[in-house]
């Protein structure tokens, strides 16, 4: 009795625990599906979305604990394409989610199930997925399914090469801010998916600034520094136990070895870092050889506040520059060292300015917050924090187009879990395919 209750437990922790995550329909005509589910059915229909990895375009419709995706294909050479040639529209698959993933594909190799996926890759949502082949699971294609971590994060140093240019994305740890700020009228329900909210409705941004080593050696922003008081750090849910000191330091990099500090704006996140606290209690530049260069609007704006603004600036992040005689101003787009250039953007501050890096027909973009984080790529899905949003969705609608149209590794200043990827577009539509 005790070796068979011994052999169940040897087998109870070995099993894959799996439950119902979705099941997929192909269509392949999306308007009358969602005729009959949304309309006749009366059922909720989420926002689309794109999975590039497998070509194809996803409507999840939610019915109690579970979900039924419909996939139209975005290519012909797609899976769903394939199954709609073969046996039209119906069933595509069920979706069982597991804890993890990779464990439970080794477990089900050793069994001798048959994969389609020896190894995870991206799904929906942030997800990794991987299709068991029907042959093994009596004639129905299954796939598993591993949710993103909640609040999934990375602080590691990555570099990337654009030509002759090394690049170099830094942390300068995390902090929180209001969902409904980030997102403004774009509902809950829609971006708490892509960005989970705390129980304060906060969610979790990372501060990345990025260094651009070439003739010169320049900083782009410097995230939030080290000034703030423990009220301050509460509200703003600030975790820097890691943060721009640590990874300069792992880059190999010295505060004396940077010579440009060059800001995308003046808010505290971006900026709190340009200056540090003495001792004796005087604030400084924090990077003692660097000429710092800002937006001469930016300037103006941040030294001269108002209602809407006043609380996204602190005036001892920026003015010790003008007075320790290290600050240049800048009054339109033009060529900061060779290769890198900015672009004024508007939207989130009347002189909120992009960064384009370009060498030898590479190109990179470090967009700031026209496109803060992956969950911002809808042109609409516009923070609550900027002062001229119209502007925002004209700016980023453009710069969108072009990072496809030239292949743009793109830097997204604010996304807890991915330094950089591109911007991808089929059968009209665009997903992010991280850099990793």
């Amino acid at each position: 009795m005790r070796a068979r209750r011994a052999e169940e437990a040897q087998r109870e922790g070995t099993r894959v625990r799996a439950v119902l995550e979705h099941v997929g329909i192909a269509v392949r005509d999306l308007d009358a599906a969602l005729a009959f589910y949304r309309d006749a059915l009366g059922l909720e229909v989420q926002a689309a979305e794109e999975v590039g990895s497998q070509r194809v375009r996803a409507h999840f419709v939610s019915v109690g604990a579970s979900k039924l995706e419909l996939l139209e294909a975005t290519a012909p050479d797609s899976p769903i394409a394939s199954a709609l040639e073969k046996r039209g529209p119906g069933l595509h698959h069920i979706t069982l989610r597991v804890d993890d993933l990779d464990a439970a594909l080794a477990h089900l190799k050793a069994r001798g199930v048959r994969l389609i996926d020896e190894h995870p890759r991206p799904g929906a949502g942030g997800s990794r997925v991987a299709f068991i082949h029907p042959s093994s699971a009596h004639g129905v294609l299954v796939e598993l399914e591993q949710a993103p971590a909640a609040g999934a994060r990375d602080m590691r140093v990555r570099r990337y090469t654009v030509g002759n240019l090394e690049l170099i994305s830094l942390c300068d740890g995390f902090l929180r801010l209001d969902g409904g700020a980030m997102f403004g009228i774009v509902p809950k329900p829609l971006w708490e998916r892509k960005a989970p909210a705390d129980d304060r409705n906060r969610v979790t941004l990372a501060m990345r600034p990025l260094v651009v080593r070439g003739a010169r050696t320049m900083l782009i922003d410097a995230g939030l520094g080290d000034r703030q008081d423990a009220k301050f750090e509460e509200i703003y849910g600030v975790e820097r136990e890691r943060n721009l000191d640590h990874t300069l330091a792992e880059a190999g990099l010295a505060p004396e070895d940077i010579d440009i500090v060059l800001a995308t704006h003046l808010h505290f996140d971006h900026a709190g870092g340009f200056t540090e606290r003495t001792l004796g209690g005087a604030v400084r530049p924090r990077f003692p050889r660097a000429q710092y260069i800002v937006r001469r609007g930016e300037w103006e704006d941040a030294t001269h506040t108002h209602e809407r603004n006043r609380a996204s600036y602190l005036a001892d992040s920026f003015v010790p520059l003008a007075e320790a005689g290290v600050l240049q101003l800048v009054d339109e787009d033009r060529t900061i060292m060779p290769g890198v250039r900015v672009r004024r953007t508007g939207g989130h501050t009347q002189h909120h300015q992009m960064v384009l890096i370009e060498s030898n027909g590479q190109a990179a973009a470090f967009a700031a917050d026209l496109l803060p984080t992956l969950a911002h790529l809808p042109v609409a899905w516009v923070l609550g924090y900027d002062l001229y949003p119209v502007d925002t969705v004209s700016a980023r609608k453009a710069f969108l187009a072009e990072a496809v149209r030239r292949d743009l590794l793109v830097f997204f200043e604010h996304d807890p879990a991915v330094a950089a990827g591109r911007i991808r577009e089929a059968g009209g539509k665009r997903h992010i395919e991280p850099d990793i």
